[in-house]
């Protein structure tokens, strides 16, 4: 079964190889400028020398990412539980959670530094608003597709509504959680960067910025991909413990 999970990667690593042999070849023929699109040797050698300063701007950004993700995860399903417990304030705060999407974090990005200063705290916040949404509006649904037959089975047999929750309720929900949670821990990391870059005293979005205002661009493509590197963990990690939550369920 692992086997075949591994294969089905293959056309992706054959496709990013081939991708990479042609962006090099394009550097090394010098059809593109080395200064304007460094090629993923330089950008391999910019990562390795200026490994120290990343990982400490690595550390810095993850930390925020994984407090505003565990808050995210807090808040979003509190208020799942909420929307599905009482209509009467679904009905009032759902179409407000979804207005809320529409304003761009962009302009309250430097609000947030005024009033919070540039420590964690306002990046923190930034990756909550980006991670909250998704949870929320998930594990409602999962809640909402929950099968009603299984309900009135349960109660036929007088049970509470604690023992329903925890009997049926959240179980069927964990895969529409887990779906929501895999777009906020890949949103958690861009959050954490895109308030630092805003302003900040240490990350990988100040640093990004003081690269790309150096043109070291062989260094802000190596900031870039390390962020890559660490949305795609945090993805797999929320897969693992999907598979490790969920066994019964198979997408």
């Amino acid at each position: 079964m692992k086997l075949n999970s591994i294969k089905n990667y293959f056309p992706s690593i054959i496709l990013s190889a081939v991708i990479l042999f042609v962006w090099q070849g394009i550097i090394q023929f010098g059809l593109i400028n080395k200064y304007i699109l460094p090629a993923p040797s330089a950008v391999f050698l910019a990562f390795v020398q200026n490994l120290y300063v990343i990982i400490i701007h690595t550390i810095q950004t993850l930390k925020e990412a994984m407090i505003g993700l565990f808050i995210s995860v807090i808040f979003g399903v509190l208020v799942a539980i909420i929307l599905d417990r009482a209509s009467l304030v679904r009905k009032t705060i759902y179409p407000i959670l979804v207005t809320s999407q529409t304003i761009p974090l962009i302009a309250l990005a430097p609000l947030l530094l005024i009033w919070f200063g540039f420590g964690d705290l306002p990046k923190i916040i930034i990756v909550v608003l980006f991670c909250f949404f998704p949870i929320a509006v998930s594990t409602s649904s999962g809640f909402a597709k929950t099968d009603q037959n299984l309900i009135k089975l349960l109660k036929s047999m007088n049970a509470t509504d604690i023992q329903i929750f925890s009997k049926v309720k959240f179980p069927g929900a964990l895969p529409q959680f887990f779906a929501g949670l895999k777009i906020a821990a890949t949103y958690s990391i861009t959050g954490a960067i895109f308030g630092e870059y805003v302003g900040a005293y240490q990350g990988l979005g100040i640093y990004l910025q003081q690269m790309a205002h150096a043109y070291a661009i062989d260094v802000v493509f190596a900031v870039i991909f390390v962020s890559a590197i660490l949305s795609i963990a945090l993805f797999c990690l929320v897969l693992f413990l999907e598979k490790f939550f969920t066994p019964w369920y198979q997408e």
